[in-house]
């Protein structure tokens, strides 16, 4: 028996993944989701750590408008979730036509917030999910699951919009995604939509409230995040998301 099978994610979020390749996802259910695996006791203080991001310097459009750090995680369907030793993001062009096809070395992720119980217990209900739209034969086959978690800020600056998906609709190019607000603070739009192979729209939605989180089957569905544009051009205007992608290790 899998030890993600002790304790299960809800069964509408694995039917709405299995059936549509995404859900959307609100704040105070989101809460309810995450709460069996684990301590959500530091959040805030888990969330203030987007205030320490590092500039992105690797945008090929020279734009200035988005932070971010980034860490490796292992693990397989049990047992430990082990960060990994630091090391660079890498897309092909497939995926990510503006940034991709080179290695890009990212601020880490600090120690405190890697470690922080709100990570750790989202990591672990990723992977409950996650494992469970995998086949058995897969998950009890010696699933190992690359994790990839990228704290971001996407500012808009005055004057100028910021960009929360530069490359526009995209997969990433991994097996499943979780996008989960963090905070934003004097932003208009940013809405997400969700495109079959086909190019039409399945969904859109706006992740507006902390917590609101849209989890998305990669290998299904395309996903793009519409610009943000401070609502009053005098103050902070920002967007925060964390991003979870995991990605079976062979």
């Amino acid at each position: 028996m899998l030890a993600s099978t002790a304790i299960l994610p809800d069964r509408g979020l694995v039917e709405s993944l299995s059936q549509e390749g995404f859900v959307f996802v609100r704040g105070d259910a989101m809460r309810r989701a995450l709460e069996p695996f684990g301590s959500l006791d530091d959040l805030s203080a888990f969330a203030a750590s987007w205030d320490d991001l590092e500039l992105d310097r690797h945008m090929a459009d020279g734009g200035r408008y988005r932070r971010r750090r980034h860490a490796v995680f292992a693990a397989g369907v049990d047992g430990v979730i082990e960060r990994q030793p630091h090391q660079p993001h890498y897309q092909t062009l497939d995926y990510n036509p503006l940034n991709g096809g080179v290695a890009r070395w990212f601020a880490p992720i600090t120690a405190d917030a890697g470690d922080a119980h709100a990570l750790r217990t989202i990591l672990e209900f990723s992977r409950a999910l996650f494992t469970r739209l995998v086949p058995v034969e897969v998950a009890q086959g010696g699933l190992r699951w690359k994790i990839e978690v990228h704290q971001f800020r996407i500012e808009a600056q005055p004057g100028s919009v910021g960009l929360p998906t530069p490359e526009g609709m995209h997969r990433d190019g991994v097996d499943f995604v979780l996008v989960l607000l963090v905070n934003r603070t004097n932003i208009a739009s940013g809405t997400t939509s969700i495109h079959g192979p086909d190019g039409r729209e399945r969904g859109r939605f706006t992740l507006a409230h902390p917590l609101d989180a849209a989890l998305v089957n990669d290998a299904r569905v395309a996903h793009g995040v519409t610009p943000v544009q401070a609502i009053d051009p005098g103050r902070p205007a920002y967007r925060d998301v964390l991003v979870v992608t995991f990605k079976h290790d062979e």
